[in-house]
């Protein structure tokens, strides 16, 4: 069954290639034959992630995705345009710091690597997307949303999930017709978020949109992701404040500090409302957390589970890998998808032509979307979007748009006191 799956989607990826139907940078030589295939066959695709650290749980999943890709790809005959050229994965950990993730970009294309994913981080992505554009390497950013990354004109990197002031703008708007059509209307918003690009970037697209839509929005209360013990602190700071609504904006091991200090202040708010957050989203957060993350949301970009080849990707990867796949390991998957087709477009693995195929081409995705990837002169996916997800009775469900929605969210959804 797994291998007739792998082959089913890769060939299905290789006849859409085949529809579809330069030199390399000075720092591309090393390890790569002529036109970026290795005298081995090979075809070298870089993937950096957090493998260690603090968010080496995500890091990993994503590097996980990043193989599989590269196996149904090869199971399935290669890159048919260049011969059944085969791909292989060079994988490195960026350990969450931008000085490394930079050192290791520079390393992998040096080895030879036509293509770049990554990096999780937009921190670290900022400096591996800065790495792309010098030495001419396309980068396709499966996870990073901060809008700064794509503000500097480069023209080597490509994002396929939804920028900040995507994320940010539409959680507002979710938030508003979700609570409008239960009779509660969330007037004032307290944020808690991690303080580096990614969250502040939410921060302030969310608030904008909030704004506009009539809602008071303070106070934005920031913490340190890596290093933060607890959250007891901003969670009383939160209580102090009387909101309707705690917007949480960060990773996974500090969401799960954000549920357990809600649970043990009891800071008294109609929801606890995630934005791009990287815990309330994913089966490994209500099995951590328990009752302490009933009834939060996630506006989230995120698998969509009503696809059957979800679903079997799914069962794939907890197989192979003994877990419950993450969204981060779909969108690390779908972004080695999109170089295999620009290889197959270009008939080349000349980086710039890769590049090239890459902007103008259009890949199905395992996301929930309003269409194929496909990105715009920016290198934004113009078709990414988020969607609404609640923890019910300890499962993550889609909950809205209605054309998403596996059940109808809860609404207020007060967070449980602690077990006496």
């Amino acid at each position: 069954m797994r291998k007739t799956w792998i082959a089913a989607v890769a060939c299905a990826l290789s006849f859409g290639l085949a529809a579809c139907g330069g030199s390399a940078p000075s720092g591309a030589a090393g390890g790569a034959g002529e036109g970026g295939v290795s005298p081995e066959g090979t075809i070298k695709i870089g993937s950096l992630h957090a493998l260690s650290g603090a968010a080496a749980a995500d890091g990993q999943q994503m590097d996980n995705g990043a193989k599989l890709a590269v196996e149904a790809i090869n199971n399935a005959g290669g890159i048919a345009a260049l011969g059944g050229a085969k791909l292989e994965l060079l994988s490195a950990d960026t350990q969450g710091k931008p000085e490394v993730g930079q050192s290791e970009a520079q390393r992998l294309v040096q080895e030879g690597a036509i293509g770049l994913v990554g990096a999780y981080q937009s921190a670290v992505t900022a400096n591996v997307s800065a790495v792309a554009e010098r030495n001419k390497v396309p980068l396709v950013i499966d996870v990073s949303s901060a809008d700064s990354i794509l503000e500097q004109g480069y023209k080597y990197s490509f994002r396929v999930q939804p920028s900040s002031t995507v994320l940010g703008t539409q959680a507002a708007n979710y938030l508003t017709e979700v609570s409008t059509a239960a009779g509660a209307p969330a007037k004032t918003v307290a944020i808690l978020h991690e303080q580096g690009p990614f969250g502040s970037a939410i921060r302030d697209s969310f608030t904008a949109e909030a704004q506009e839509l009539g809602m008071t929005v303070g106070p934005a209360i920031a913490y340190d992701a890596a290093s933060v013990p607890d959250l007891t602190t901003q969670m009383t700071q939160v209580k102090a404040a009387g909101v309707d609504v705690l917007v949480v904006a960060g990773y996974y091991r500090d969401g799960v500090l954000a549920a357990q200090a809600v649970q043990t202040v009891q800071p008294g708010v109609d929801a606890v409302y995630g934005v791009a957050n990287g815990a309330f989203d994913l089966a490994q957060f209500p099995a951590e957390v328990g009752a302490a993350g009933e009834g939060f949301f996630d506006s989230n970009y995120h698998s969509d589970m009503t696809k059957p080849e979800m679903q079997e990707l799914a069962k794939l990867y907890t197989e192979r890998y003994g877990d419950t796949i993450r969204t981060g390991a779909v969108l690390s998957y779908d972004a080695v998808r999109v170089i295999a087709q620009a290889l197959q477009t270009a008939a080349s693995a000349d980086p710039t032509a890769v590049r090239d195929a890459i902007a103008s081409g259009e890949v199905d995705t395992l996301l929930a979307s309003n269409g194929p990837i496909a990105f715009d002169e920016k290198g934004e996916n113009r078709n990414a979007i988020p969607i609404l997800m609640q923890v019910q009775d300890g499962t993550i469900r889609q909950v809205h748009p209605d054309s998403f929605a596996e059940a109808a969210p809860v609404y207020p959804a007060q967070p449980a006191p602690a077990a006496r």
